[in-house]
C-alpha cells in the first residue's frame, strides 16, 4: 500500500516552552497533527481511533478528509491519493512517544511507509 509522503517529516515551528503570550481564556497548548493516507474500511478507521488514539488522547479530535499527494521515489512520479488528517490540540506537557506510538501504530496497521507529523504550539480554550 501506499505511503501518504514519501519520507517521514517533522515540522517544529518553535519549542513548545516558548510559547507563552496566550491571553486568557487561552491557554498555550500543541496542536499536533498526522497526515494519514487513506487505506482500509471506515470499519477498520473506528478500529484504529478506538484502540491506538482515544486512549492516549482521550479529551478529543478532529479528522479531515482529504485527498493528499507524494512523490514515489522508486519510480519518480506523483501518487495521488485520498487521506486524513488527525488533529488534536493536547497540553504542553504531552508525551512525544504518545503521538509516535500512534504513526507508528498507524503505518503497521494501514501498511503505509510513513505518516507525517506536524507539531506546533497554541492558544486554545475548550
Amino acid at each position: 500500500m501506499r505511503a501518504l509522503a514519501g519520507a517521514l517529516f517533522v515540522a517544529l515551528a518553535t519549542p513548545a516552552s516558548a510559547q507563552t503570550n496566550c491571553q486568557p481564556p487561552l491557554e498555550p497548548m500543541l496542536d499536533i497533527e498526522l497526515l494519514l493516507g487513506r487505506k482500509g474500511s471506515d470499519a477498520r478507521w473506528r478500529q484504529f481511533l478506538a484502540r491506538e488514539v482515544t486512549p492516549r488522547f482521550p479529551n478529543g479530535l478532529t479528522v479531515y478528509e482529504t485527498t493528499g499527494q507524494w512523490r514515489d521515489p522508486a519510480h519518480n512520479v506523483i501518487v495521488r491519493e485520498r487521506s486524513r488528517v488527525l488533529r488534536m490540540i493536547v497540553p504542553l506537557d504531552t508525551a512525544r512517544d504518545k503521538i509516535d506510538v500512534v504513526a507508528h501504530a498507524y503505518k503497521k496497521q494501514f501498511s503505509q511507509k510513513s505518516v507525517g507529523i506536524v507539531m506546533r504550539p497554541a492558544c486554545a480554550s475548550f
